[in-house]
């Protein structure tokens, strides 16, 4: 069985590029890596539907904190056998973004701690109801919030079809769920996690495989 990873952090962090140097590092030693990214844009109805809400569209359905996190939670529900398939098959399986980050979002849209009502929700539901497995390590990104942001921004403007959404436009929400995130990585959530402030990503590769 192989090695369930989670990469967490804002939007801007660096994530995908993190994930693509890992893969790199992982396949060049010869280890088998699948990686999956969440939300799955263009692949998932739920995912699509909470994509559309946060450009603007299904009326007030982005007001409900619980509804959009139901929308990216069935996202991930989706797509449990995928993922245990490939960890049968694989040595390691890399999460680009999982359930904590419907945890760290919605708490920080209700201005709750790690501690709060919304991430025992989030838990409860993903890893209890739908069986959602649970990371054996997390990585987080420690890019501080002021920098994530200006890379998204600078993103969307120079690709008319990253055009920043909602979450990605409120600057304060987003220095909270940095704070969540940081709370979630500090009291080792649901498994140990690591952060990544940028440092020798051979040097974490070879960490996470010990």
């Amino acid at each position: 069985m192989g090695q369930l990873i989670a990469v967490e952090g804002l939007d801007g962090a660096g994530k995908n590029t993190l994930v693509t140097g890992l893969v790199e590092r992982w396949t060049a030693s010869g280890l088998r890596v699948a990686t999956f990214t969440f939300p799955r844009y263009g692949q998932s109805a739920t995912a699509d539907i909470a994509s559309e809400a946060l450009h603007g569209s299904h009326g007030d359905l982005r007001d409900s904190v619980y509804a959009m996190a139901l929308l990216f939670a069935l996202d991930r529900a989706d797509a449990v056998a995928d993922i245990t398939a490939a960890t049968g098959s694989n040595d390691i399986v890399i999460l680009d973004r999982y359930v904590a980050s419907n945890a760290a979002y919605n708490a920080g849209r209700l201005e709750q701690d790690a501690d709060g009502e919304v991430v025992r929700w989030v838990a409860d539901l993903e890893y209890g109801r739908f069986g959602m497995p649970v990371p054996d390590r997390h990585v987080l990104l420690g890019v501080p919030a002021e920098v994530a942001m200006q890379r998204a921004e600078s993103r969307a403007a120079g690709d008319a079809s990253r055009a920043r959404d909602a979450y990605e436009r409120d600057s304060d929400l987003q220095r909270r769920v940095d704070a969540v995130y940081r709370q979630l990585a500090e009291a080792d959530w649901t498994s140990p996690w690591l952060r990544y402030d940028g440092e020798d990503i051979a040097a974490l590769a070879d960490l996470l495989t010990r």
